[in-house]
């Protein structure tokens, strides 16, 4: 793993957006009837976030990093509440994908289609604010430079 934990966030980030990405992608395949792109997409986008949070879990545990938010007062509340629902959702996400994942798999179309569509913008959500926050901490405001300077 590499030990330049600068690399992490970025990285983390682009995880994020990909499966974003796939996700918006398998959704137009399935629509379009196409299972078997679908399912490559969907699963490859599970895979992307599975990455992540490896990642993110090693980057925080190695490097022992906490980035508080320290841009203009007026951003706080706001930043504090995408942050909370982003932490509750993203709890929730995994364990509706393997649901969710496991019925697609074993062709239980019903409990297939009846989770999606509660999976999908919860997932999206979750893919979308932590390009958001990663954007707001390292590259919008100075919080993570002035996390890595302590």
């Amino acid at each position: 793993m590499p030990q330049d934990p600068t690399l992490y966030p970025l990285v983390n980030a682009c995880l994020n957006g990909l499966s974003a990405i796939l996700l918006i992608i398998g959704m137009v395949f399935i629509r379009r009837g196409n299972e078997s792109a679908h399912k490559k997409l969907m699963l490859s986008a599970f895979s992307c976030s599975v990455v992540f949070l490896c990642s993110y879990l090693y980057y925080h545990i190695a490097f022992e990093i906490l980035v508080a938010f320290a841009g203009p007062a007026w951003g706080a509340l706001p930043y504090k509440i995408m942050l909370f629902s982003h932490i509750i959702l993203a709890a929730i996400v995994p364990v509706l994908a393997i649901i969710v994942i496991r019925a697609g798999l074993a062709d239980n179309r019903v409990r297939h289609r009846k989770w999606a569509k509660r999976l999908f913008p919860m997932w999206m959500y979750v893919s979308i604010t932590g390009v958001s926050i990663y954007l707001i901490l390292y590259v919008f405001t100075d919080s993570a430079a002035i996390a890595l300077s302590t």
